[in-house]
């Protein structure tokens, strides 16, 4: 059975703004216009849509306390934003005329466990359960994402959020609350949303929170080393993906019948020139950027280019690790919006510091 995911919503949208610009005589485009079982959905973050950010428990994220302090490209906060969490039940009426088969959300985790860990928030699980009735209501399958960026700022002030083993811990803990509460209904888990990304916008270019890097490879961060934290960062997404999962094969899966996976960042790289050196680039930067992730997931270890050019900063994977890495998805979901050009770089000098791309030897642009 080939595996199908939902559109993101820009993806859903350019479709329906085709239709809506196309000639008046020419017939609209619509759910029919897609073959038996193909799953016509849209999805979104708990971040960008809820709003609501101070109501009834809810505790900052670190996107909360990024944009907060004036990190935003534009200055601007998800305080409001589409206001999802007052105007849920007229926003799964829009999903309902548009044709949708699937809506993929995320869960809140400081909504839901505003201290992190601990006791949960009663608001925030009575939102998320009448957002899922509501869907199953007007026929709409809930696909929802565990972790989506959003980490509770307690957990990042308290031991440094991904950086420490110990938010395995806590984020297994917070994917069984949400098994629990709601997996009588969600049939399609993601453990996390594309952590081949958050890593290098949080920890070595500091473009996103919680903003570390070290210079010469992000600007005006406080704190941060780009040479081995994104790899750490990662390491931990990959180890917290895998003990969610494995939690919910031992304890859920049997009586609830549902299927867990992860999404990725789907970017894929092309080579910039016709040149050997930007072909082996291209291929290069893909075992990177993809196969970051992939490559544990299928074989139990990270790629062998990123063992021997990141050497010691790649966190080993020690037993029973790779046991428990390997296997553990029943689908994988890819989030592609466009393809990069690889260009080579030359490292052969031995340049210091390394950052991830440096270590990748690959300027990576927009066509």
């Amino acid at each position: 059975m080939p595996m199908i995911f939902p559109f993101p919503v820009a993806v859903a949208a350019a479709l329906f703004a085709a239709a809506a610009l196309a000639p008046r005589h020419a017939s609209a485009l619509t759910r029919h216009d897609f073959p038996e079982g193909f799953v016509f959905g849209a999805g979104t973050s708990a971040y960008q849509v809820e709003g609501a950010a101070a109501e009834d428990g809810r505790k900052p994220s670190i996107w909360d306390t990024f944009t907060h302090q004036g990190h935003s490209s534009d200055g601007s906060t998800a305080d409001v934003s589409a206001d999802q969490y007052h105007h849920y039940k007229e926003d799964v009426k829009l999903m309902h005329k548009m044709g949708l088969d699937a809506y993929r959300f995320s869960i809140s985790w400081p909504r839901l466990i505003p201290a992190g860990r601990g006791q949960i928030n009663p608001k925030g699980l009575e939102y998320y359960n009448n957002l899922i009735d509501e869907l199953i209501l007007h026929g709409i399958q809930p696909h929802v994402t565990i972790y989506h960026f959003d980490l509770p700022q307690v957990l990042q002030d308290e031991y440094g959020g991904l950086l420490s083993p110990r938010f395995i811990d806590d984020y297994t803990a917070y994917a069984n609350v949400c098994f629990k509460s709601f997996g009588d209904r969600v049939k399609h888990w993601v453990t996390v949303n594309e952590p081949n990304i958050e890593p290098i916008g949080g920890y070595d270019n500091g473009s996103q929170p919680p903003r570390r890097c070290s210079y010469p490879f992000g600007a005006d961060c406080a704190e941060g080393n780009s040479s081995t934290e994104p790899y750490m960062a990662a390491h931990h997404l990959l180890l917290a993906h895998a003990s969610a999962v494995s939690l919910y094969r031992e304890k859920y899966k049997a009586a609830q019948g549902g299927q867990i996976g992860i999404t990725l960042l789907g970017w894929w790289h092309e080579p910039a020139t016709d040149t050997p050196q930007d072909a082996a680039a291209a291929v290069r930067m893909n075992d990177f950027h993809i196969g970051w992730f992939m490559h544990p997931l299928v074989y139990g270890d990270y790629p062998p280019v990123m063992r021997s050019r990141v050497g010691r900063r790649l966190p080993a994977l020690p037993a029973p690790e790779p046991a428990k890495v390997r296997g553990s998805f029943d689908f994988i979901g890819f989030n592609h919006y466009l393809i990069m050009r690889a260009r080579s770089i030359d490292t052969s000098s031995g340049q210091e510091p390394r950052d991830y791309y440096v270590d990748a030897a690959v300027e990576s642009n927009e066509p």
